[in-house]
């Protein structure tokens, strides 16, 4: 089963830091994830990973009682921000869990997703009429 892994970036997890140990924990940072990667892509679990552009770059495309609306920035106001992802395959949700938690760090949160797939037993109403959709 594949599994979305949303990394967030807290920059307020950071904030008391000194301008050097600001950037000393980022490279840390980086670097675990990079070897994580390397580690997950060896294993066969890496489907695909990406790293993101800063939350201000965003766009937000919505589409609201007949009217689209395009604004800058993201579309949630919060301090967190989606700063990369990886798609792993993994056999369960405990595998994937047990993956992610080797990425472990002040500096991020990671979110795993079950994505969506129209052949798996989906539990969610929701996820259950889009998986009809998608098989007709």
């Amino acid at each position: 089963m594949r599994y979305a892994c949303l990394v967030y970036h807290d920059p307020e997890s950071i904030a008391h830091l000194s301008e050097a140990d600001q950037r000393a924990a980022i490279v840390d940072a980086c670097q675990a994830a990079a070897a994580w990667n390397t580690e997950l892509t060896r294993a066969g679990h890496v489907v695909f990973s990406a790293g993101l552009q800063n939350v201000r770059t965003a766009t937000t495309v919505r589409a609201r009682d007949g009217k689209l609306s395009i604004t800058d920035g993201p579309f949630a106001e919060t301090k967190e921000f989606l700063g990369g992802f990886t798609i792993i395959e993994a056999r369960d949700l405990t595998e994937a869990l047990r993956l992610v938690s080797q990425l472990a760090s002040p500096l991020m949160t990671v979110e795993v997703r079950p994505m969506l797939d129209a052949k798996a037993q989906l539990t969610d109403p929701l996820d259950q009429k889009i998986a009809g959709e998608l098989r007709t």
